[in-house]
């Protein structure tokens, strides 16, 4: 069995304001599931995108606006939303620190298709 220390797992530069910090992926042997976090400065988060799986986007710290399908919630600490497969949604930070969120894909692989095709769909692959 292997443990995983988050804390000491790298964070890297998703784009400018994001962070993320990939936990679980291909990478280190995972078959069917992707988890990362995101560390997003205000006002900042994911765009419009879709995935060809299930996800869940759990709110860590702060406060997000998930938007799912034309729809928007406020997410808070201990809460999720359930993404459809081909859904398409993204977050924003609305608060005034730094939002960080928890995605778990049904896949080992991300992917993800943007409306921005200059996005890159496809990462931690081994």
């Amino acid at each position: 069995m292997k443990v995983f220390e988050h804390e000491t797992l790298p964070l890297e530069k998703w784009r400018d304001g994001v962070m993320t910090r990939m936990l679980h992926s291909a990478l280190v042997n995972s078959v069917q599931l992707c988890i990362f976090e995101q560390f997003c400065d205000p006002g900042l988060g994911a765009p419009i995108h879709l995935h060809a799986v299930e996800e869940v986007l759990e709110v860590i710290e702060g406060e997000a606006e998930i938007y799912l399908r034309g729809e928007s919630s406020i997410v808070r600490p201990n809460q999720s939303v359930l993404v459809p497969a081909g859904a398409k949604h993204g977050f924003k930070n609305i608060g005034t620190g730094i939002l960080r969120v928890r995605a778990t894909l049904a896949a080992p692989i991300f992917e993800a298709s943007y409306d921005n095709r200059d996005e890159l769909s496809r990462r931690y692959v081994p």
